[in-house]
Formats: C-alpha cells, sequence, structure tokens
C-alpha cells in the first residue's frame, strides 16, 4: 500500500506541474524513495532464502504428519530398546537353570503341563511331580518347573524369584480371581516374562463360538498384562495327556525364550530350596520336641555371592544365621559338562 501511495503521488505531482523543473525534481526525489523501499524488500526475501531462524519459525518444522509419527516412533523404540536391553547374569560360565512357574486355579490342569513338559524333555512319564523339576531343554539351557502354591503367602514368595510364568486359564470360565490376585503380586515384585495357556477349549463343540471365545480371552489377556503377550491354546487331551503336537509347540517357546532378570535379584542373593535334610541329633528332640533344628537345604544360587555369616531370611518361616556354604557338583550338569566337578551354583547351605 505505502508503494501504491508513494508511485500516485509522484504521478499526481508530475501531472500538476505540466514538466515544470519543479515537478521534475519532486517525480524524482519519489521514484528514488520508492527503489530504496523495493531494495528493503529484497533484502528481507534474501535473508529468508538464506535460512535465518528469525525469519521464518515454521522453517525447521516437520513438513509432513507422516514423517513426524515415523520419527516419534523411532525416537519411541530406540528408548525401549536401551530400556530392555538384555543385563548379563552375574553367575559362572554355566548360568543356574531358569525358573518356569506355572500358575492357575485349582482343577485348571497345572500338574498335567508339568507332566507333559516332562514327558517331551526327559520321554519318561512322571505320576506325582513334588517340588521343583529341573531339566535339560538344550546345550546351554536348563529349566526348574515350579507349580504355584494356591494360597497367597506362596504366590507371593513365588512371584518373588520367577524368571518365566506360564499363566493358565481355563477356556469355558475366563479369569479368575486367583490370576488377578497373581498378576497384582507379580507387579509389585517387577513384573517378569509372563506367557498364557489356555486350556479346556474341548467343551466348544460349535468352531464359531471356540473363535469368539479366543479372540475375547485374548483381548482380557492383553489388557491384564501387556499388548502382544504370548498366548498358547491347548485344545484338549487325550488319555489324560495333552496334545504331543501342542505340548512340543510351547516347549520349543519356553526353550528359545529370553528373559531380563531384575536388578534387584542381581544385587541380592537368593537360592530355590529343591531339597532339604533335617540333621538334628535325636537325643536333642526327645528330650524337647520344639527344640531348635539344624537343616541342610540345596539349591541353585541364583544373584549375587552368598557370603558365609550372613543372615538368611528363610521364606514363611523367619530369620536365621548361616553357619556354613558348600558348593557341591552340579546335580543336573549341561551336554558337556563333568559333573564331578564342582559348579559355582550349586550350593548347600546350613
Amino acid at each position: 500500500k505505502k508503494q501504491k501511495d508513494v508511485k500516485k503521488q509522484a504521478l499526481g505531482s508530475g501531472s500538476s506541474v505540466g514538466g515544470s523543473s519543479g515537478g521534475g525534481s519532486g517525480a524524482a526525489a519519489a521514484v528514488s524513495g520508492l527503489k530504496g523501499m523495493a531494495g528493503g524488500v529484497k533484502k528481507q526475501q534474501q535473508a529468508k532464502k538464506a535460512g535465518d531462524p528469525g525469519a521464518n519459525p515454521r522453517a525447521f518444522a516437520f513438513q509432513s504428519a507422516v514423517k513426524a509419527k515415523a520419527y516419534q516412533a523411532r525416537t519411541a523404540e530406540k528408548e525401549q530398546r536401551r530400556l530392555h536391553a538384555p543385563l548379563s547374569e552375574r553367575a559362572s560360565d554355566e548360568p543356574p537353570p531358569l525358573l518356569v512357574l506355572v500358575h492357575g486355579p485349582p482343577q485348571v490342569g497345572k500338574t498335567s503341563l508339568i507332566k507333559g513338559l516332562v514327558k517331551h524333555y526327559t520321554k519318561q512319564n512322571l505320576n506325582d511331580p513334588r517340588g521343583p523339576i529341573t531339566l535339560v531343554t538344550g546345550k546351554k539351557r536348563r529349566i526348574t518347573l515350579l507349580e504355584c502354591p494356591p494360597d497367597l503367602p506362596g504366590m507371593m514368595d513365588a512371584a518373588k524369584v520367577a524368571d518365566l510364568v506360564l499363566l493358565m486359564i481355563d477356556g469355558s470360565f475366563g479369569l479368575e480371581m486367583e490370576t488377578f490376585e497373581f498378576l497384582n503380586l507379580l507387579q509389585v515384585h517387577g513384573f517378569p516374562k509372563v506367557m498364557g495357556v489356555l486350556t479346556h477349549l474341548d467343551g466348544f463343540k460349535e468352531p464359531s463360538r471356540l473363535k469368539k471365545a479366543k479372540k475375547a480371552l485374548k483381548a482380557r489377556f492383553w489388557t491384564e498384562v501387556y499388548d502382544g503377550a504370548k498366548l498358547f491354546y491347548l485344545s484338549g487331551m487325550q488319555h489324560g495327556k495333552y496334545l504331543k503336537r501342542e505340548v512340543l509347540n510351547l516347549a520349543r517357546f519356553i526353550s528359545v525364550t529370553k528373559t531380563r532378570p531384575l536388578t534387584w535379584r542381581l544385587d541380592h542373593p537368593y537360592l530355590i530350596a529343591d531339597r532339604f535334610e533335617d540333621v538334628t541329633h535325636a537325643e536333642p528332640l526327645r528330650l524337647n520336641p520344639k527344640a531348635d533344628r539344624d537343616l541342610l537345604l540345596y539349591g541353585y544360587l541364583r544373584g549375587a555371592p552368598l557370603r558365609q555369616g550372613a543372615r538368611l531370611h528363610l521364606a514363611g518361616v523367619g530369620d536365621f544365621d548361616l553357619q556354613e556354604v558348600d558348593a557341591l557338583p552340579d546335580p543336573c550338569p549341561l551336554p558337556g559338562q563333568d559333573p564331578g566337578i564342582p559348579g559355582g551354583t550349586a550350593a548347600a547351605a546350613g
């Protein structure tokens, strides 16, 4: 607008004077002012083309919403990879077995699943599984199967030491109260890797109802655990056992799965007792049945080193003094490992 007004004034002064010398000088002054303003505009345009940050605040922003979304997703993925990078176990060359905890409500098929996995790995039938069961699943891999106790204190203790949880769900009923309670305990104690196992699916006679039930249970399981959690389906049983193909798929996934050790466990020594022995003399027990007893606990040491003379907390009982710690030969050696050489993970505490 300023340029147009100046131009009009210059033309008006020229026409009114009618070519006089005074009018010519006024028109020349107006034209020179117009050229100066045009030069200022050109300088501003050159400054914008030069990439001056103060010239255009949106010059360095994303020009495409798709590129902006992809950049944010890539940044978030890098951050998650950094947070979930695998940590190394502070153990010897032979790491302790991976503790696989089998949890579920009563009559959901926990014992049958443990029997099926033992049959798959050892080719032997186990009629009455009791306590932790350690199996060799590969050249450098061992697992310890443990059935979760049904009471709340037992579930709390099991949640503290589990590396991988097989969460068994009755497909004909859905998630029960025991499952929700155990998931809350897992969240408090670090939330290890969780895999779901659906059972009792042979009760659905129509394929459409079975498909609908699987979809609904998978969505609910992802809501309670996390999106993308692995969920296996055990369609039914034959002669009191799960199908070989379905147990094979589950065993393969257990054998290759990678777990992230929790920082608290790496900084504290802990031991899952595979067995114990009562070595108290008979005479004090004859005089006083409630006398103090001496126990030997056998198991694989995990986490930090265990020092002799330290205080030991026995889950559900209390705190005790640790009298002696001995390294023993590995009771379940890996292929190619000499079982007679004492291992750094097998230990006995008295």
